[in-house]
């Protein structure tokens, strides 16, 4: 069903995200810790004490931060799923920790938006009686975003637990606070060579990213997952620093705010001891003139034996690197084009409130889970029942936020070409729940407990057949 979800966002949305390189191995999703997190809020949150906020750049209108936080109480028992989620996920965290009760260590995580410029802490292991897991993950949308996990609780009477989930993504704090010492970068060492970069008024570039290599052939043939080095925009300037013992060449690139790279470049010469400066504006840049007649390009001694760029006039260069052949000939994508009409403030919107069905989705599919794992397990027919009848009401509340996206692409006039794939996956989602209802009835029977099941299957085929008559109305 998660599947089916991301097509609907790539049908709808105007936050899809293109991998720069097809070849590289994406960073995936943790999966068995998400269901997990989302089995315990879904059935033992306080509904009254959670926290679902999102954080955006006031100049791009881009998510920076989303918290989802959420108190639960429950028997200790039933948070037999978490360590198995978190141990099954560990392979894609880049930090990972276990603590136990009497571990006198508590937690704070920082989380940092505004493009950098804003921090807070949040609290997670506030005290020794507590015990948590956490995990740190890559965004696996955007490299500037980073995914947090956690987990804790305490034992409190008859044993059960109080505690907290929390499900947060943030700016990388790593990339900030190594940003913010830019200006230590610019060292006086005869070794080192350093990029002092400005962004112009008529940009709103958040990240660039730095390749490296020693020859201009190595260059033209690194991997686009091959840079070496981040380089956050903070206060519309970003830096980046090396030691060589010898002149390498280097490339300069935009990472886009769907996490994508951009298709042009800025190639130069990287020399021990000399400082690069460049100031980019909106298809071209301002080059270090000086840097390029002294050591650079023009000075007898780069390694780019090629010309890499064409000078438009004495303080402007335009960036024409060569265009990987995927670039040149593009056919005409309707769902691409209408992407590009959105403005800033509906692309928001529509991320918000695919984020809101994202979720709705996740919780439908933590359920499904959690009767599957009833199902090898004691078969507790009122629990099953129980859980059928949550699933109903969610998915009343999916189908309110699935009409709300329709008529809001509707109103930013979406193709009409692509309305019919949107239905499709609907259709597709209430066909997958429809087969595991019935696969739920091949084993258990249609026994007067399985009511709830009987129901919700009732409601998916009404579901199905109102969206196949919009999806043939979308057709005429």
């Amino acid at each position: 069903m998660k599947r089916f979800f991301i097509m609907l966002l790539i049908a709808c949305s105007a936050i899809t995200t293109a991998s720069a390189d097809p070849t590289a191995t994406p960073q995936k999703k943790a999966e068995s810790v998400i269901r997990s997190l989302e089995g315990i809020i879904a059935f033992y949150a306080e509904e009254g004490g959670q926290t679902l906020s999102v954080i955006k750049n006031p100049e791009t209108g881009l998510v920076e931060a989303s918290e989802r936080i959420a108190p639960f109480t429950c028997e200790k028992e039933d948070l037999w799923s978490i360590p198995i989620g978190f141990r099954d996920d560990e392979p894609l965290s880049y930090q990972y920790m276990h603590l136990l009760p009497g571990n006198t260590e508590l937690f704070t995580l920082k989380v940092v938006t505004n493009n950098g410029q804003k921090s807070k802490d949040v609290r997670i292991r506030t005290n020794s009686k507590q015990e948590m897991w956490f995990m740190c993950c890559k965004n696996p949308d955007n490299p500037q975003l980073r995914d947090v996990y956690a987990i804790v609780w305490e034992e409190t009477k008859n044993n059960n637990v109080a505690g907290t989930v929390y499900m947060i993504t943030s700016l990388r704090p790593d990339m900030y606070e190594k940003n913010m010492t830019g200006a230590s970068l610019l060292s006086d060492n005869k070794n080192t060579f350093t990029i002092d970069g400005r962004v112009g008024y008529d940009l709103t570039d958040s990240l660039y990213v730095v390749y490296m290599a020693d020859t201009a052939e190595e260059l033209n043939n690194v991997r686009d997952s091959d840079f070496v080095a981040y380089m956050p925009v903070v206060n519309k300037r970003f830096s980046f620093s090396v030691e060589l013992d010898k002149r390498k060449v280097g490339r300069i690139r935009t990472v886009m705010p769907d996490g994508s790279l951009c298709h042009l470049w800025t190639n130069l010469d990287f020399v021990p001891g000399e400082t690069y400066r460049i100031t980019t504006h909106n298809g071209y840049y301002d080059e270090d003139r000086d840097y390029e007649h002294r050591v650079g390009r023009y000075s007898g001694h780069s390694l780019l034996n090629e010309p890499q760029r064409r000078g438009i006039d004495d303080q402007a260069v335009e960036i024409i690197d060569s265009i990987p052949e995927e670039f040149r000939s593009v056919e005409t994508n309707p769902r691409q084009d209408w992407r590009n009409s959105l403005t800033a403030q509906q692309q928001a919107q529509i991320e918000l409130k695919s984020e809101v069905v994202g979720l709705e989705i996740e919780k439908i599919m933590a359920n499904y889970q959690l009767i599957a794992d009833e199902m090898e397990g004691l078969r507790d027919q009122y629990k099953i029942g129980t859980i059928y009848e949550k699933i109903l009401k969610q998915n009343k509340e999916l189908d309110k936020k699935f009409q709300d996206v329709i008529k809001f692409a509707k109103e930013c006039h979406c193709p009409a070409s692509e309305m019919p794939t949107l239905y499709k996956d609907i259709l597709q989602f209430y066909t997958e729940q429809n087969k595991g209802v019935s696969e739920f009835f091949k084993n258990f029977g249609y026994s007067r407990e399985a009511k709830p099941a009987r129901k919700l299957q009732k409601y998916l085929n009404e579901q199905m057949e109102k969206y196949i008559k919009e999806m043939e109305k979308s057709l005429q």
